[in-house]
């Protein structure tokens, strides 16, 4: 089952909150890893970083890196990787933690605003003004 758009790293603790953005990225022509930890995101981020094309990850995470760390991680191996953070509780903290240029979606959030995000900054991205 072979996707043709650029691939989204998910990382998300939830395994229903997983499939769910997995169903909405594959729909909108996207492909989807999702994982549950940010160390295996790291893991395989590291063994193949030109895969993938943006990060979603949740902020509250299982394990020792919270989404923070994880995009702090990531942007220090893929400096130009779009992220977008999803939190149902710390998004006040986001000023201050996120990385330059990401985005916040406030769980619960609907499957347009997720394909909304991950697109604009895909297309940030790629345009690089």
């Amino acid at each position: 089952m072979e996707q043709s758009g650029p691939f989204v790293l998910v990382v998300e603790d939830e395994h229903a909150i997983q499939g769910f953005v997995e169903d909405v990225l594959n729909e909108a022509g996207f492909g989807a890893v999702s994982l549950s930890s940010g160390e295996e995101a790291l893991t395989i981020l590291k063994a193949d970083k030109d895969k993938f094309s943006a990060l979603l990850t949740d902020v509250n995470l299982a394990g020792r890196s919270t989404g923070w760390d994880v995009a702090m991680r990531v942007r220090e191996l893929k400096p130009e990787m779009p992220v977008i953070y999803m939190s149902g509780s710390a998004g006040e903290q986001w000023p201050a933690h996120g990385v330059p240029g990401s985005i916040l979606l406030i769980k619960p959030f609907a499957p347009a605003q997720l394909v909304t995000a991950v697109s604009q900054l895909l297309n940030v991205g790629s345009s690089k003004i």
